[in-house]
């Protein structure tokens, strides 16, 4: 998710996209710890959308 999507969001859109994008990372890291995932990038690119996320519910 790029910084100019989450610009568009209100403060409880945010919220439920932060809290979905975290529980999906959360679930993807328990999977990696078993097994471990092809794609390693989309750890980081999750981690980097629930930081800006943080940012935009922080600035708002």
């Amino acid at each position: 998710m790029k910084q100019s999507e989450v610009k568009g969001y209100s403060l409880e859109e945010l919220k439920d996209k932060l809290a979905e994008t975290q529980n999906t990372f959360s679930a993807m890291r328990r999977t990696h710890v078993v097994s471990p995932v092809e794609n390693t990038s989309v750890l980081r690119g999750l981690r980097r959308t629930i930081a800006r996320l943080k940012t935009a519910i922080n600035n708002q």
